[in-house]
Protein backbone atom coordinates (compact mmCIF):
# COMPACT_ATOMS: atom_id res chain seq x y z
CA UNK A 1 0.00 0.00 0.00
CA UNK A 2 1.29 3.45 -0.88
CA UNK A 3 1.16 5.23 2.50
CA UNK A 4 2.13 8.52 0.81
CA UNK A 5 -1.12 8.71 -1.15
CA UNK A 6 -3.46 11.65 -0.70
CA UNK A 7 -6.35 9.41 0.27
CA UNK A 8 -7.93 9.88 3.72
CA UNK A 9 -6.15 7.97 6.46
CA UNK A 10 -8.03 5.79 8.96
CA UNK A 11 -5.98 4.68 11.95
CA UNK A 12 -7.26 1.82 14.11
CA UNK A 13 -5.75 1.21 17.54
CA UNK A 14 -6.25 -2.44 18.41
CA UNK A 15 -6.71 -5.60 16.33
CA UNK A 16 -9.49 -7.22 18.31
CA UNK A 17 -12.90 -8.09 16.92
CA UNK A 18 -13.94 -4.44 16.70
CA UNK A 19 -10.79 -3.19 15.02
CA UNK A 20 -10.78 -5.99 12.45
CA UNK A 21 -14.44 -5.35 11.65
CA UNK A 22 -13.76 -1.69 10.87
CA UNK A 23 -10.88 -2.54 8.55
CA UNK A 24 -12.78 -5.29 6.74
CA UNK A 25 -15.88 -3.12 6.27
CA UNK A 26 -13.73 -0.40 4.66
CA UNK A 27 -12.23 -2.80 2.12
CA UNK A 28 -13.91 -1.14 -0.85
CA UNK A 29 -13.68 2.41 0.45
CA UNK A 30 -11.04 4.73 -0.98
CA UNK A 31 -9.04 5.11 2.23
CA UNK A 32 -5.69 4.04 3.60
CA UNK A 33 -5.98 2.05 6.82
CA UNK A 34 -3.28 1.59 9.41
CA UNK A 35 -3.80 -0.88 12.26
CA UNK A 36 -1.61 -0.29 15.29
CA UNK A 37 -1.22 -3.03 17.87
CA UNK A 38 1.51 -4.00 20.33
CA UNK A 39 0.98 -7.61 19.26
CA UNK A 40 1.31 -8.88 15.70
CA UNK A 41 -1.58 -11.31 16.04
CA UNK A 42 -5.34 -11.26 16.52
CA UNK A 43 -6.40 -13.20 19.60
CA UNK A 44 -9.61 -15.21 19.76
CA UNK A 45 -10.28 -14.33 23.39
CA UNK A 46 -13.42 -16.47 23.94
CA UNK A 47 -11.25 -19.60 23.91
CA UNK A 48 -8.37 -18.33 26.04
CA UNK A 49 -9.51 -20.43 28.97
CA UNK A 50 -8.97 -23.58 26.88
CA UNK A 51 -5.34 -22.61 26.32
CA UNK A 52 -5.09 -22.01 30.07
CA UNK A 53 -6.21 -25.58 30.76
CA UNK A 54 -4.12 -27.19 27.95
CA UNK A 55 -7.13 -28.11 25.78
CA UNK A 56 -5.84 -25.92 22.96
CA UNK A 57 -2.46 -24.71 21.78
CA UNK A 58 -1.82 -20.93 21.61
CA UNK A 59 -1.46 -21.30 17.84
CA UNK A 60 -5.07 -22.46 17.64
CA UNK A 61 -6.51 -19.10 18.75
CA UNK A 62 -3.95 -16.54 17.55
CA UNK A 63 -3.47 -15.53 13.92
CA UNK A 64 -1.07 -12.99 12.34
CA UNK A 65 -2.79 -9.68 11.64
CA UNK A 66 -0.77 -9.27 8.46
CA UNK A 67 -1.96 -12.67 7.25
CA UNK A 68 -5.60 -11.77 7.86
CA UNK A 69 -5.23 -8.67 5.65
CA UNK A 70 -2.67 -9.99 3.17
CA UNK A 71 -5.19 -9.60 0.32
CA UNK A 72 -6.66 -6.29 1.45
CA UNK A 73 -4.28 -3.82 -0.15
CA UNK A 74 -5.51 -0.72 1.65
CA UNK A 75 -4.44 -2.06 5.06
CA UNK A 76 -1.02 -1.69 6.66
CA UNK A 77 -0.05 -3.03 10.09
CA UNK A 78 2.24 -1.28 12.56
CA UNK A 79 3.62 -3.27 15.48
CA UNK A 80 4.09 -0.67 18.20
CA UNK A 81 2.92 0.53 21.61
CA UNK A 82 0.61 3.54 21.62
CA UNK A 83 1.73 6.07 24.22
CA UNK A 84 -0.67 8.92 23.52
CA UNK A 85 -3.05 10.70 21.16
CA UNK A 86 -2.95 14.35 20.08
CA UNK A 87 -6.51 15.06 18.96
CA UNK A 88 -5.66 18.67 18.02
CA UNK A 89 -2.86 17.62 15.66
CA UNK A 90 -4.66 14.41 14.69
CA UNK A 91 -1.72 12.23 15.54
CA UNK A 92 -1.27 8.93 17.35
CA UNK A 93 1.99 8.84 19.28
CA UNK A 94 3.62 5.43 19.17
CA UNK A 95 6.92 4.06 20.39
CA UNK A 96 7.81 3.73 16.70
CA UNK A 97 6.97 7.39 15.99
CA UNK A 98 3.92 9.60 15.26
CA UNK A 99 1.14 8.45 12.94
CA UNK A 100 -1.19 11.00 11.32
CA UNK A 101 -4.88 10.28 10.89
CA UNK A 102 -8.01 11.75 9.34
CA UNK A 103 -10.20 9.32 11.26
CA UNK A 104 -9.24 7.45 14.42
CA UNK A 105 -10.90 4.32 15.79
CA UNK A 106 -9.92 3.30 19.31
CA UNK A 107 -10.56 -0.39 19.90
CA UNK A 108 -8.04 -1.15 22.63
CA UNK A 109 -10.12 -3.64 24.59
CA UNK A 110 -9.95 -4.00 28.36
CA UNK A 111 -7.57 -5.38 30.95
CA UNK A 112 -8.32 -7.19 34.18
CA UNK A 113 -8.99 -4.95 37.16
CA UNK A 114 -8.32 -5.76 40.81
CA UNK A 115 -10.43 -2.91 42.19
CA UNK A 116 -7.45 -1.08 43.63
CA UNK A 117 -5.67 -4.22 44.85
CA UNK A 118 -3.08 -4.50 42.11
CA UNK A 119 -0.78 -6.46 44.41
CA UNK A 120 -3.11 -9.44 43.91
CA UNK A 121 -2.13 -9.77 40.26
CA UNK A 122 1.13 -11.54 41.11
CA UNK A 123 -0.80 -14.34 42.81
CA UNK A 124 -4.05 -14.30 40.80
CA UNK A 125 -3.46 -13.68 37.08
CA UNK A 126 -6.39 -12.61 34.94
CA UNK A 127 -7.23 -14.04 31.54
CA UNK A 128 -7.08 -11.38 28.83
CA UNK A 129 -3.85 -12.09 26.97
CA UNK A 130 -2.13 -15.12 25.48
CA UNK A 131 0.66 -14.76 28.01
CA UNK A 132 -1.97 -14.89 30.78
CA UNK A 133 -3.34 -18.16 29.42
CA UNK A 134 0.07 -19.82 29.13
CA UNK A 135 1.02 -18.57 32.61
CA UNK A 136 -2.18 -20.01 34.11
CA UNK A 137 -1.63 -23.27 32.24
CA UNK A 138 1.87 -23.52 33.68
CA UNK A 139 0.59 -22.76 37.19
CA UNK A 140 -2.21 -25.32 36.97
CA UNK A 141 -0.10 -28.15 35.56
CA UNK A 142 2.83 -27.47 37.89
CA UNK A 143 0.47 -27.54 40.89
CA UNK A 144 -0.27 -31.19 40.13
CA UNK A 145 3.44 -31.91 39.68
CA UNK A 146 4.28 -30.31 43.04
CA UNK A 147 1.44 -32.22 44.69
CA UNK A 148 2.90 -35.45 43.30
CA UNK A 149 6.21 -34.65 45.05
CA UNK A 150 4.74 -33.31 48.31
CA UNK A 151 5.05 -35.46 51.42
CA UNK A 152 3.17 -33.18 53.79
CA UNK A 153 -0.63 -33.70 53.49
CA UNK A 154 -1.33 -29.99 54.13
CA UNK A 155 1.08 -28.93 51.39
CA UNK A 156 -0.38 -31.50 49.02
CA UNK A 157 -3.90 -30.28 49.76
CA UNK A 158 -2.88 -26.68 49.09
CA UNK A 159 -1.36 -27.63 45.73
CA UNK A 160 -4.55 -29.44 44.77
CA UNK A 161 -6.80 -26.49 45.63
CA UNK A 162 -7.72 -24.14 42.77
CA UNK A 163 -9.68 -20.94 43.35
CA UNK A 164 -11.38 -18.97 40.58
CA UNK A 165 -12.59 -15.49 41.55
CA UNK A 166 -15.57 -14.15 39.62
CA UNK A 167 -18.77 -15.88 38.53
CA UNK A 168 -19.13 -14.37 35.07
CA UNK A 169 -18.67 -16.39 31.86
CA UNK A 170 -14.86 -16.39 32.17
CA UNK A 171 -14.92 -17.62 35.77
CA UNK A 172 -17.59 -20.25 35.11
CA UNK A 173 -15.80 -21.58 32.03
CA UNK A 174 -12.43 -21.56 33.76
CA UNK A 175 -13.69 -23.38 36.87
CA UNK A 176 -15.43 -26.02 34.76
CA UNK A 177 -12.34 -26.55 32.61
CA UNK A 178 -10.02 -26.96 35.62
CA UNK A 179 -12.44 -29.45 37.18
CA UNK A 180 -12.55 -31.50 33.98
CA UNK A 181 -8.77 -31.37 33.67
CA UNK A 182 -8.43 -32.77 37.19
CA UNK A 183 -11.24 -35.31 37.11
CA UNK A 184 -10.90 -36.64 33.57
CA UNK A 185 -7.90 -35.50 31.52
CA UNK A 186 -5.26 -36.16 34.19
CA UNK A 187 -7.11 -38.92 36.06
CA UNK A 188 -4.69 -41.70 35.02
CA UNK A 189 -1.46 -39.71 34.85
CA UNK A 190 -0.21 -39.62 38.45
CA UNK A 191 0.86 -42.40 40.82
CA UNK A 192 1.31 -40.77 44.25
CA UNK A 193 -1.77 -38.55 44.10
CA UNK A 194 -5.27 -38.82 42.72
CA UNK A 195 -5.90 -35.76 40.55
CA UNK A 196 -9.59 -36.37 41.18
CA UNK A 197 -8.99 -35.20 44.76
CA UNK A 198 -8.44 -31.68 43.43
CA UNK A 199 -10.68 -29.04 44.95
CA UNK A 200 -11.98 -26.33 42.62
CA UNK A 201 -13.71 -23.34 44.23
CA UNK A 202 -15.55 -20.60 42.34
CA UNK A 203 -16.07 -17.43 44.39
CA UNK A 204 -18.69 -14.87 43.36
CA UNK A 205 -19.53 -11.74 45.35
CA UNK A 206 -23.05 -11.54 43.92
CA UNK A 207 -25.96 -13.76 44.81
CA UNK A 208 -25.58 -16.00 41.74
CA UNK A 209 -23.21 -16.90 38.93
CA UNK A 210 -23.77 -15.61 35.38
CA UNK A 211 -25.81 -12.66 36.58
CA UNK A 212 -26.59 -11.39 33.02
CA UNK A 213 -28.47 -14.65 32.38
CA UNK A 214 -32.01 -15.40 33.56
CA UNK A 215 -32.16 -16.90 37.04
CA UNK A 216 -33.23 -20.32 35.77
CA UNK A 217 -30.14 -20.61 33.54
CA UNK A 218 -27.93 -19.28 36.31
CA UNK A 219 -29.24 -22.03 38.57
CA UNK A 220 -28.64 -24.67 35.89
CA UNK A 221 -25.08 -23.41 35.38
CA UNK A 222 -24.47 -23.71 39.11
CA UNK A 223 -25.88 -27.24 39.13
CA UNK A 224 -23.68 -28.21 36.16
CA UNK A 225 -20.59 -26.85 37.89
CA UNK A 226 -21.41 -28.74 41.07
CA UNK A 227 -21.91 -31.91 39.04
CA UNK A 228 -18.33 -31.47 37.83
CA UNK A 229 -17.19 -31.16 41.43
CA UNK A 230 -16.83 -27.36 41.58
CA UNK A 231 -17.69 -25.71 44.88
CA UNK A 232 -19.72 -22.59 44.05
CA UNK A 233 -19.57 -19.89 46.73
CA UNK A 234 -21.93 -16.98 46.13
CA UNK A 235 -22.32 -13.86 48.24
CA UNK A 236 -18.67 -14.16 49.29
CA UNK A 237 -16.26 -11.20 49.19
CA UNK A 238 -12.55 -11.71 48.52
CA UNK A 239 -10.55 -9.72 51.07
CA UNK A 240 -6.96 -10.69 50.26
CA UNK A 241 -4.93 -12.88 47.94
CA UNK A 242 -1.38 -13.97 48.75
CA UNK A 243 1.03 -16.69 47.73
CA UNK A 244 -0.55 -18.84 50.43
CA UNK A 245 -4.14 -18.56 49.24
CA UNK A 246 -7.34 -16.54 49.46
CA UNK A 247 -8.87 -14.74 52.41
CA UNK A 248 -12.59 -14.15 52.01
CA UNK A 249 -15.60 -13.27 54.10
CA UNK A 250 -16.03 -17.02 54.57
CA UNK A 251 -12.50 -17.57 55.89
CA UNK A 252 -9.06 -18.52 54.59
CA UNK A 253 -8.56 -21.04 51.77
CA UNK A 254 -4.99 -22.32 51.34
CA UNK A 255 -4.52 -22.54 47.57
CA UNK A 256 -1.48 -22.63 45.32
CA UNK A 257 -3.37 -21.54 42.20
CA UNK A 258 -5.78 -18.61 41.98
CA UNK A 259 -7.32 -17.27 38.76
CA UNK A 260 -8.89 -13.81 38.57
CA UNK A 261 -12.03 -13.22 36.52
CA UNK A 262 -13.89 -10.65 38.58
CA UNK A 263 -13.40 -7.32 36.84
CA UNK A 264 -12.06 -5.43 33.83
CA UNK A 265 -10.94 -1.87 33.20
CA UNK A 266 -9.76 0.26 30.27
CA UNK A 267 -6.49 2.13 30.60
CA UNK A 268 -5.25 5.52 29.38
CA UNK A 269 -8.23 6.75 27.36
CA UNK A 270 -9.05 9.69 29.64
CA UNK A 271 -5.50 10.96 29.19
CA UNK A 272 -5.30 10.13 25.49
CA UNK A 273 -8.61 11.62 24.42
CA UNK A 274 -9.47 14.08 27.19
CA UNK A 275 -12.88 12.45 27.26
CA UNK A 276 -15.26 11.62 30.05
CA UNK A 277 -14.81 8.05 31.28
CA UNK A 278 -16.64 5.91 33.82
CA UNK A 279 -15.02 4.24 36.83
CA UNK A 280 -13.86 1.39 34.59
CA UNK A 281 -12.14 3.79 32.18
CA UNK A 282 -14.65 3.42 29.34
CA UNK A 283 -15.36 6.48 27.19
CA UNK A 284 -18.93 7.78 27.25
CA UNK A 285 -19.37 8.04 23.47
CA UNK A 286 -22.03 9.87 21.48
CA UNK A 287 -24.83 8.02 19.74
CA UNK A 288 -22.71 7.58 16.61
CA UNK A 289 -19.88 6.11 18.78
CA UNK A 290 -17.71 9.21 18.34
CA UNK A 291 -15.99 11.06 21.17
CA UNK A 292 -18.01 14.16 22.11
CA UNK A 293 -16.39 17.19 20.46
CA UNK A 294 -14.36 15.00 18.09
CA UNK A 295 -16.56 13.59 15.31
CA UNK A 296 -13.47 12.11 13.62
CA UNK A 297 -12.57 9.95 16.66
CA UNK A 298 -14.55 6.80 17.47
CA UNK A 299 -14.33 4.40 20.40
CA UNK A 300 -15.75 0.86 20.16
CA UNK A 301 -15.78 -2.48 21.94
CA UNK A 302 -14.79 -2.86 25.58
CA UNK A 303 -13.38 0.68 25.57
CA UNK A 304 -16.78 2.30 24.88
CA UNK A 305 -19.65 2.98 27.25
CA UNK A 306 -22.72 2.65 25.04
CA UNK A 307 -26.21 2.83 26.58
CA UNK A 308 -28.42 -0.11 25.67
CA UNK A 309 -31.64 -0.95 27.53
CA UNK A 310 -33.09 -1.14 31.04
CA UNK A 311 -30.26 1.00 32.39
CA UNK A 312 -27.64 -1.41 31.04
CA UNK A 313 -24.78 -0.72 28.64
CA UNK A 314 -23.94 -2.70 25.52
CA UNK A 315 -22.02 -5.75 26.82
CA UNK A 316 -18.32 -6.16 26.15
CA UNK A 317 -18.62 -9.22 23.95
CA UNK A 318 -17.38 -10.05 20.46
CA UNK A 319 -20.72 -9.66 18.59
CA UNK A 320 -21.17 -6.17 20.03
CA UNK A 321 -17.64 -5.12 19.05
CA UNK A 322 -18.17 -6.42 15.51
CA UNK A 323 -21.46 -4.59 15.11
CA UNK A 324 -19.91 -1.37 16.39
CA UNK A 325 -17.00 -1.80 14.01
CA UNK A 326 -19.25 -2.15 10.97
CA UNK A 327 -21.35 0.83 12.13
CA UNK A 328 -18.27 3.06 12.47
CA UNK A 329 -16.96 1.96 9.07
CA UNK A 330 -20.29 2.95 7.54
CA UNK A 331 -20.11 6.31 9.33
CA UNK A 332 -16.67 6.98 7.86
CA UNK A 333 -17.60 5.78 4.36
CA UNK A 334 -20.73 7.92 4.40
CA UNK A 335 -18.87 11.04 5.49
CA UNK A 336 -16.24 10.57 2.77
CA UNK A 337 -18.97 10.11 0.15
CA UNK A 338 -20.61 13.36 1.23
CA UNK A 339 -23.56 11.42 2.63
CA UNK A 340 -23.13 11.51 6.40
CA UNK A 341 -24.96 8.73 8.18
CA UNK A 342 -27.58 9.79 10.68
CA UNK A 343 -29.00 7.99 13.66
CA UNK A 344 -27.49 6.33 16.69
CA UNK A 345 -25.92 2.91 16.93
CA UNK A 346 -28.44 0.19 17.78
CA UNK A 347 -27.13 -3.01 19.23
CA UNK A 348 -28.77 -6.25 18.09
CA UNK A 349 -28.38 -8.73 20.90
CA UNK A 350 -28.06 -12.29 19.62
CA UNK A 351 -27.96 -13.82 23.09
CA UNK A 352 -25.67 -14.87 25.93
CA UNK A 353 -23.65 -18.08 25.86
CA UNK A 354 -21.46 -19.80 28.41
CA UNK A 355 -20.05 -23.31 28.53
CA UNK A 356 -19.68 -25.43 31.65
CA UNK A 357 -17.26 -28.21 30.92
CA UNK A 358 -17.17 -30.34 27.83
CA UNK A 359 -20.78 -31.37 27.49
CA UNK A 360 -22.92 -28.61 29.02
CA UNK A 361 -23.66 -24.96 28.35
CA UNK A 362 -26.34 -22.35 28.92
CA UNK A 363 -27.72 -20.13 26.18
CA UNK A 364 -30.13 -17.21 26.47
CA UNK A 365 -31.72 -16.20 23.16
CA UNK A 366 -34.41 -14.15 24.84
CA UNK A 367 -37.57 -16.17 24.44
CA UNK A 368 -35.52 -19.30 23.79
CA UNK A 369 -33.43 -20.55 26.68
CA UNK A 370 -31.38 -23.71 26.46
CA UNK A 371 -29.08 -25.66 28.72
CA UNK A 372 -27.21 -28.94 28.71
CA UNK A 373 -25.79 -30.86 25.76
CA UNK A 374 -27.87 -29.19 23.02
CA UNK A 375 -26.78 -25.76 24.29
CA UNK A 376 -23.17 -26.98 24.26
CA UNK A 377 -23.46 -27.97 20.59
CA UNK A 378 -24.90 -24.56 19.71
CA UNK A 379 -22.10 -22.91 21.68
CA UNK A 380 -19.61 -24.86 19.56
CA UNK A 381 -21.32 -23.90 16.31
CA UNK A 382 -21.28 -20.22 17.34
CA UNK A 383 -17.56 -20.35 18.04
CA UNK A 384 -16.87 -22.12 14.75
CA UNK A 385 -18.72 -19.29 13.02
CA UNK A 386 -16.49 -16.71 14.69
CA UNK A 387 -13.37 -18.73 13.93
CA UNK A 388 -14.28 -18.92 10.25
CA UNK A 389 -14.94 -15.19 10.28
CA UNK A 390 -11.27 -14.61 11.10
CA UNK A 391 -9.48 -17.52 9.50
CA UNK A 392 -10.76 -18.87 6.21
CA UNK A 393 -9.97 -22.62 6.16
CA UNK A 394 -13.15 -24.28 7.38
CA UNK A 395 -11.31 -27.49 8.19
CA UNK A 396 -9.28 -25.71 10.87
CA UNK A 397 -12.42 -24.92 12.82
CA UNK A 398 -13.96 -28.34 12.24
CA UNK A 399 -10.74 -30.07 13.29
CA UNK A 400 -10.68 -28.05 16.52
CA UNK A 401 -14.30 -28.91 17.30
CA UNK A 402 -13.74 -32.62 16.64
CA UNK A 403 -10.66 -32.75 18.88
CA UNK A 404 -12.58 -30.86 21.55
CA UNK A 405 -15.41 -33.41 21.33
CA UNK A 406 -13.25 -36.54 21.42
CA UNK A 407 -10.53 -35.13 23.74
CA UNK A 408 -8.04 -37.44 22.02
CA UNK A 409 -8.86 -40.24 24.46
CA UNK A 410 -8.49 -38.00 27.48
CA UNK A 411 -5.08 -36.52 26.68
CA UNK A 412 -4.30 -32.79 26.45
CA UNK A 413 -2.79 -32.56 22.96
CA UNK A 414 -2.03 -29.57 20.80
CA UNK A 415 -2.83 -29.14 17.11
CA UNK A 416 0.30 -31.04 16.00
CA UNK A 417 -0.47 -34.06 18.19
CA UNK A 418 2.24 -33.25 20.73
CA UNK A 419 1.42 -33.66 24.41
CA UNK A 420 1.38 -30.43 26.37
CA UNK A 421 4.02 -30.12 29.07
CA UNK A 422 3.92 -28.27 32.34
CA UNK A 423 6.77 -25.89 31.52
CA UNK A 424 5.37 -24.54 28.23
Amino acid sequence: MDMSSARPKVVIIGAGFGGLSVAKALKRTSVDIEIIDRRNYHLFQPLLYQVATADLSPADIAWPIRGIFSRQKNVAVTLSEVVGVDTAARQVHCAAGPVDYDYLVVATGAHHSYFGNDQWEEHAPGLKRLVDATDIRRRVLMAFERAELATDPAAQSRELTFVVVGGGPTGVEMAGAIAELAHFTLARDFRRIASTDARVILIEAGDRVLSPFPEELSAKAKASLEKLGVEVWTGVQVQDITAQGVTSSDGVVPAATVVWGAGVAVKHLDAWLGAETDRNGRVAVSGDLSVPGHPEVFVIGDAAKVPWRDGMDVPGIAPAAKQEGVFVANQIAGALAGKPKTGAFKYRHAGNLATIGRHAAVIDFGRIRLSGFVAWWLWGVAHIYFLIGVRQPVMVALSWFWSYLTLFEGRAVDHRGRAETADQ
